[in-house]
């Protein structure tokens, strides 16, 4: 089965609204992984405008499934990862302005970067992720920077899923097989939903993980938690 892994930015966006521990962070990722979810995911980024550094410390020894932590390898987020010791990172190449993860890396071009940013956690015994798309040189030179798996940006997918599913999910199933030909562990994410979620699980093969947090926390305003998550684990079986 794959995994679920719940991306808890969007809990942390609403605490920071009001300035206080409403919603309780800490409370909501314990809350997570007891409906069911299989990991938990945060993305702190520069201006912490979500998750703080200060909430990276706090998760760590309250997560007991799967801590997954992603952001652009800076020297103060490289820093951060190799102290707190993860469960996995995931290498995204956000410009620090973004407003949400938009694009994969250029795995030639970045790639003697990627290696040795990657060769630190490897070292440090941390399983490693990179976001990527679907274009197959970017997955062939994945495997050349030494990552354990790739995160494949499925943000065109949601796009065009409504238009026409065969067509959308059609690169994501190449880009899949080539993956597990190549040796590497697939996770995806971004904008899957109660929707499309199904469709992508039944057309990806070797689906390791997915990491889903503002469609989730969207549903869970009309669902609740505890069942919104049942929800998108009955899509992943």
């Amino acid at each position: 089965m794959t995994k679920l892994s719940v991306n808890i930015n969007k809990i942390a966006t609403i605490r920071n609204a009001r300035g206080n521990n409403l919603p309780n962070l800490v409370q909501v990722a314990k809350d997570c992984e007891i409906f069911g979810a299989q990991g938990i995911t945060i993305h702190p980024r520069p201006d912490e405008r979500h998750i703080t550094y200060k909430d990276v410390y706090d998760l760590k020894p309250i997560v007991k499934t799967e801590f997954n932590i992603e952001g652009f390898p800076n020297t103060k987020f490289i820093d951060m990862v190799l102290d707190v010791k993860p469960e996995q990172v995931t290498l995204v190449p956000d410009p620090p302005g973004v407003l949400t993860s938009n694009a994969g890396w250029d795995t030639l071009k970045q790639k003697d970067f990627l290696k040795e940013v990657l060769n630190e956690f490897k070292v440090a015994g941390i399983r490693t992720s990179i976001f990527v798309d679907t274009e197959t040189t970017n997955i062939e030179n994945a495997v050349e920077t030494g990552t354990d798996r790739i995160e494949l940006y499925t943000g065109p997918y949601a796009d065009n899923f409504l238009n026409n599913k065969e067509t959308a999910i059609s690169s994501y199933t190449k880009a899949s097989e080539l993956s597990t030909k190549l040796g590497l562990g697939i996770n995806a994410g971004h904008d899957l939903n109660l929707e499309n979620l199904s469709y992508f699980k039944k057309n990806t093969s070797n689906l390791l993980e997915v990491s889903i947090g503002h469609a989730l926390i969207c549903d869970s305003l009309y669902f609740g938690l505890e069942n919104t998550i049942n929800k998108y684990l009955s899509c992943l079986e």
